[in-house]
């Protein structure tokens, strides 16, 4: 999908697009490019879905996954050598 600015700089964004993603949008500048990232009506209702399982677990817990995983990973590393 591709779109142009107008004489004033402002973007169309189709209605499909902001229906998907919402109205307001981070935009974010690289060398090359630039990136719309879209901005919850709700951010901190977007942090709790985004955190899921992770909103009530405790930090011993969250340790305990994260370095469990990082065993199975080096495990998978060393018998794919």
């Amino acid at each position: 999908m591709s779109t142009e600015t107008d004489r004033q700089g402002r973007l169309y964004i189709p209605k499909d697009v902001r229906e998907k993603y919402g109205e307001k949008y981070h935009i974010v500048t690289y060398e090359d490019r630039i990136e719309l990232i879209p901005v919850a009506d709700d951010p901190l209702a977007a942090v709790r879905e985004a955190a899921g399982e992770l909103r009530d677990a405790s930090i011993e817990d969250v340790r305990d996954d994260v370095e469990a995983e990082a065993k199975t990973q080096a495990r998978q590393k060393d018998t794919d050598r």
